[in-house]
């Protein structure tokens, strides 16, 4: 298994829709072996292929959850379907989002509090459950980098402003940005 660097906003890959898996073989089986090698080094609770520059609708994760499903699981060319997002506006102590791809940062964010996902396993399989809470967003954070979005484009107008000066005074933005997880330090300060 090899640790990935992480790419940071900026990086096309992470701002486009990614592929989908049309081979379940061992070249993809060792892909996702990185990405869970990649995601517990960096100390994430999920990791999509594009953070580590692969366009592929791939995810990953290692999660807890209430929702009888494994702590820990990968999805390939997942679907979701979400109950309504509330309107109201986002509690930072409650709903603040982080992103290995935005090290370090975390800015509120409303999201829906239940979601389907179907997909595939590893081996092809089909992949089917229910997400609530605080694992129904990990898995709209990670579908969304499978679509091209990050979790600050979805942000409200005030958050926005805040991230966008985040975003360049850490000179984000810009093709070619990384960081090497179990080399450089934590962002989030693990």
């Amino acid at each position: 298994m090899t640790v990935h660097p992480i790419t940071i906003t900026g990086e096309p890959v992470l701002h486009q829709r990614a592929r989908p898996v049309e081979e379940f073989d061992d070249a993809m089986r060792t892909l996702i072996a990185d990405m869970f090698e990649t995601m517990d080094t960096a100390n994430g609770v999920g990791l999509a292929a594009p953070q580590i520059g692969v366009g592929l609708r791939i995810f990953v994760y290692g999660m807890e959850n209430d929702d009888d499903v494994p702590a820990r699981g990968v999805i390939v060319n997942p679907t979701l379907v979400t109950s309504k997002i509330p309107g109201s506006e986002p509690d930072p102590d409650e709903e603040s989002e982080g992103c290995l791809s935005v090290p370090g940062e975390a800015f509120p964010l409303k999201r829906a509090d239940w979601v389907r996902v179907s997909g595939f396993d590893g081996d092809g399989g089909p992949v089917e459950f229910e997400a609530t809470g605080w694992f129904a967003r990990c898995m709209q954070h990670e579908n969304d980098h499978l679509d091209g979005k990050l979790y600050v484009d979805r942000l409200n107008a005030k958050h926005t402003r805040r991230a966008r000066k985040a975003v360049k005074a850490n000179g984000w933005g810009i093709a070619g940005l990384t960081w090497m997880p179990g080399v450089d330090p934590d962002p989030f300060g693990h």
